[in-house]
């Protein structure tokens, strides 16, 4: 398994990924920075992967999993409902691979803002 740290101007979450292709391929990118985007209660950002979607890729998930979209080559951190959620639900605009889920508390990333500088980095 590996771990990442994901960190912006105000604090910072880290991650256990799975050993999935995609997340083998994001480790090998890192480090890499970005500019953080958010829709609802997700936050997300592009990085240099390029992936395809993995046959149990999916839409929904439990909050505070990690997950990349690949359309938008970007990591995706859904902490609660989207703008296309049905309730309470994490839904994501399409199916994603899913890498791993967050350490503690899913909820830290609501400190994250449109823009803010994004560094990701293994552990």
């Amino acid at each position: 398994m590996n771990r990442i740290r994901i960190k912006w101007p105000k604090g910072e979450v880290t991650a256990t990924l799975s050993n999935t292709p995609t997340a083998m391929k994001l480790v090998a990118a890192l480090p890499a920075s970005s500019r953080a985007c958010t829709w609802g209660e997700e936050v997300y950002f592009s990085l240099p992967v390029s992936v395809r979607k993995e046959k149990d890729a999916v839409d929904v998930v439990p909050p505070g999993t990690v997950c990349f979209w690949v359309e938008g080559s970007s990591l995706a951190l859904p902490y609660g409902p989207t703008p296309v959620s049905k309730g309470d639900e994490c839904r994501l605009v399409t199916a994603v691979n899913v890498l791993g889920k967050l350490d503690g508390d899913p909820r830290a990333l609501a400190g994250i803002r449109d823009g803010d500088p994004i560094e990701v980095s293994k552990i």
